[in-house]
């Protein structure tokens, strides 16, 4: 089935993939930014979480999200943000949700926020593959 011209267009549109792009690293760089303006608050987070040294792990958290987000958002680079940020977020889903390890309704809602991560690995391969010009079948 063809695709409608104006769809064909709206697909075709730079805007597109950069509005795209934009939406899908938003969380990113709003969580780089908010931890930035909270460092204490970051540091904090880290150390919940077990993470040690908690100030390197905030600080790498803050590098990655914010050049993560800015490499994914240019047409040149985007692939290599898109590796940033999908590593980032494969690791800290492991680490923060790991459902396998909850009990009752803790257990789903961890689930289902493991693979709504699991989706947004997805999103960034599939960006990465059609800013690069790859279809990706």
């Amino acid at each position: 089935m063809a695709t409608p011209a104006p769809v064909a267009a709206l697909l075709a549109s730079p805007a597109t993939g950069f509005a795209a792009r934009l939406a899908l690293a938003s969380p990113f760089a709003i969580s780089g930014l908010m931890k930035l303006a909270d460092w204490p608050g970051a540091v904090a987070e880290a150390g919940a979480l077990g993470l040690s040294p908690p100030a390197l792990v905030a600080a790498a958290t803050i590098a990655t999200q914010l050049l993560g987000s800015a490499l994914f958002l240019t047409r040149r680079l985007c692939w290599l943000g898109a590796g940033m940020l999908a590593v980032f977020t494969m690791i800290a889903t492991l680490i923060a949700h790991a459902f396998w390890q909850a009990q009752g309704p803790e257990r789903a809602h961890q689930m289902a926020t493991f693979f709504e991560h699991l989706a947004i690995l997805g999103g960034f391969a599939a960006a990465a593959l059609l800013v690069n010009g790859a279809r990706g079948g």
